[in-house]
């Protein structure tokens, strides 16, 4: 297996063993996703408070995380929260993974969900109030079935993003695809093959992903041209 060049033996026998560490991978990813939407909804809620001071702080936070690169995120819930006096706690590599990428992603999806909310006419908003409908109702029956749809798309997006994100988690110790690609490397030296497959395992589960994206971004487009053209002949 020692071998400067390329060998489909080595393709053959990495291959199975480098397909284990997909569960491991996929799992990371889905979690820190719904952690991703879930604290999204929070920062929204967050900054929508009324006292302006405690917004600011909020959306400079919120700042932060999103400048800060997610590998260094990954390393200070991993190495440096432990050591944080009073509040500090130690965190598995899979659960401080799942929390750095969940919190960085929530920082965009916010602005995703903030985008849709926008998107919804004044006019429905004042039509709601107008029929005295409660806040819940006014956000379940007329602001959210309205302002979901148009973010899927990016939704969808930011999801393929931290897909391509989640290999970050090998480096303090997450048995994903990549890390078990770097221990086979290491113990047989053939670096070239196991390497190749994880590109095209991302590759085959991202791209279709992404058409699919693409597919869906056009139908809700065309449903909006045609939402457009309705409003504009009613007028």
């Amino acid at each position: 297996m020692n071998s400067q060049y390329w060998s489909w033996e080595t393709f053959l026998e990495a291959f199975p063993i480098i397909l284990e560490g997909l569960k491991i991978t996929l799992g990371l990813t889905v979690v820190s996703y719904l952690l991703a939407m879930l604290a999204g909804f929070i920062w929204l809620v967050l900054e929508s408070t009324p006292w302006r001071p405690f917004n600011l702080i909020i959306y400079w936070i919120r700042e932060f995380i999103r400048s800060t690169p997610p590998i260094v995120q990954i390393f200070f819930l991993y190495f440096a929260w432990p050591m944080v006096p009073y509040v500090g706690m130690s965190f598995t590599p899979f659960v401080a993974a799942m929390l750095a990428l969940g919190i960085h992603f929530s920082t965009y999806i916010s602005e995703v969900y903030r985008s849709g909310i926008d998107s919804v006419e004044k006019g429905q908003r004042e039509a709601s109030t107008a029929l005295n409908l409660s806040t819940k109702d006014r956000w379940l029956n007329v602001i959210l079935p309205q302002a979901l749809p148009p973010t899927i798309p990016m939704l969808g997006n930011y999801l393929i993003i931290l897909f391509k994100e989640v290999p970050l988690a090998a480096t303090i110790g997450v048995v994903g695809i990549l890390s078990i690609a770097r221990s086979y490397g290491a113990q047989t030296w053939s670096y070239i093959e196991p390497l190749t497959i994880v590109a095209l395992l991302f590759l085959l589960l991202s791209y279709p992903s992404a058409l699919l994206i693409n597919k869906l971004e056009g139908k809700m487009n065309r449903r909006f041209d045609k939402k457009q053209k309705k409003v504009g002949v009613s007028e």
